[in-house]
């Protein structure tokens, strides 16, 4: 959401002292926006010093981290949003699955999503060398929801796309950036956990991390 649309959510500009309200107003605004929202936005938006939007928003940000609140408000992509704590993810999850049958990345996808996070920028030549399958279609998916963009072509034979997460991947994950990625081993029971309980998991698909360099590869062919 712009700062055109931030400035909407309230009619009036909150008095210079009134930290209440602008503490209420704050809150209401992470909420009600999808995107993560920075600073600058908002500070912008409600012509408020950023520096007492930054007060405001660490003191708002503390009071949700209380064990009686099952949301926190963190940042995440550059911006604050507002999300349910990791601790009540189980009990959430088991709740919505009883409400509708929850989108779902396959485990080829998250397989994929994980290659290129870890490896980015990388080629689907390297993708599918490291999986050991081809992945056109998971490609088109991720693209499709936004989760990866091209970027770029590397600069070898052919020179095919290089692919990168995208901040959507970011906020979807609940990333403040990519130093937050999870190890290769919590992103294993990520994806044992979002794919439906009658798709069995191969042993084959665990996910492994490919060595930085050639090294290993070439000790292999000797």
């Amino acid at each position: 959401m712009d700062e055109l649309d931030v400035s909407q959510l309230t009619e009036e500009r909150p008095a210079a002292g009134d930290e209440a309200r602008l503490k209420a107003i704050l809150e209401a605004i992470v909420y009600i926006t999808d995107e993560p929202l920075s600073l600058q936005q908002i500070s912008a938006a409600l012509s408020q010093p950023i520096d007492k939007v930054k007060h405001l928003l660490d003191e708002i940000v503390a009071e949700f981290a209380r064990p009686e609140h099952g949301l926190s408000i963190r940042e995440v992509a550059g911006g604050y949003k507002m999300a349910t704590k990791p601790e009540h993810h189980e009990a959430v999850r088991a709740f919505v699955k009883k409400l509708t049958p929850p989108l779902k990345l396959s485990l080829a996808a998250l397989e994929t999503l994980a290659v290129i996070a870890y490896k980015q920028p990388v080629t689907a030549p390297e993708i599918m060398e490291i999986r050991g399958v081809q992945g056109a279609s998971v490609l088109k998916t991720l693209l499709d929801r936004k989760l990866i963009a091209e970027s770029g072509r590397k600069q070898v034979v052919g020179k095919p796309i290089l692919y990168k997460t995208t901040r959507e991947f970011l906020v979807q994950f609940g990333l403040k950036d990519l130093s937050e990625l999870p190890t290769l081993k919590e992103f294993e029971e990520l994806a044992r956990m979002e794919v439906a309980e009658s798709e069995p998991v191969p042993a084959q698909a665990e996910l492994r991390p490919e060595p930085e360099s050639s090294t290993e590869n070439d000790e292999s062919h000797d």
